[in-house]
């Protein structure tokens, strides 16, 4: 597939061939969403936590006598069947990250890239940076060139006045290209790819 590349002015910088290995496959959503439950379910804390009765503080005291009272038997107050007791099979704090093999992750990125080039979302730029690190100035570029709503990769090496101007614009994601990853491509409506980034994603699933 051959794509127009384009500058950050929005001017035609010539031609660029994607790889069909990585942005020709038919798109496989059960892989796709697999590699998503699996990135979301790491991203979760798993911090929540209720207190189980030996956690609460009250007396083990028994409630009433055990018997003659004409009601059930109890014991200590702390009972999760009280107001103010331990709650019963509760949330811990654990861990929800989930395996999932390399090999499968790596194909649903070419999945996830191969799904957005389909769908006519990709769009290479000859590099990223800026002379001045002004939002207002990529703002103003990124408008000519139609982003409103974007995933940008550059190459291993971001530019530091890019990366500090794009940081203000809603809507829009600058990485490296260690960072790219599935759940990002397919939340943003445009893929930008600098020619530096298609050099190493081709180096990397070469």
């Amino acid at each position: 597939m051959e794509v127009q590349v384009t500058t950050l002015d929005g001017e035609e910088a010539g031609a660029i061939e994607l790889p069909a290995a990585i942005f020709g496959l038919e798109p496989r959503p059960d892989i796709i969403q697999r590699c998503v439950v699996w990135q979301l379910a790491r991203r979760r804390s798993g911090t929540h936590k209720v207190k189980n009765r030996s956690e609460i503080a009250r007396t083990g005291k028994k409630v009433y006598r055990q018997k003659g009272t004409g009601g059930a038997r109890h014991g200590a107050a702390r009972a999760n069947i009280f107001r103010g007791g331990g709650r019963a099979f509760g949330p811990v704090v654990r861990s929800h990250a989930i395996g999932l093999p390399k090999k499968v992750r790596a194909l649903a990125l070419k999945h996830a890239l191969s799904a957005k080039a389909k769908d006519g979302g990709v769009i290479v730029l000859d590099k990223l940076a800026l002379e001045d690190s002004k939002t207002k100035t990529l703002k103003s570029q990124f408008g000519k060139l139609g982003l409103d709503n974007a995933l940008i990769i550059d190459g291993a090496e971001l530019d530091r006045g890019t990366s500090l101007a794009a940081r203000n614009i809603p809507n829009i994601d600058v990485l490296p290209v260690q960072g790219i990853n599935v759940y990002d491509v397919l939340r943003r409506t445009k893929l930008v790819l600098t020619r530096a980034a298609l050099d190493a994603l081709e180096a990397r699933f070469k």
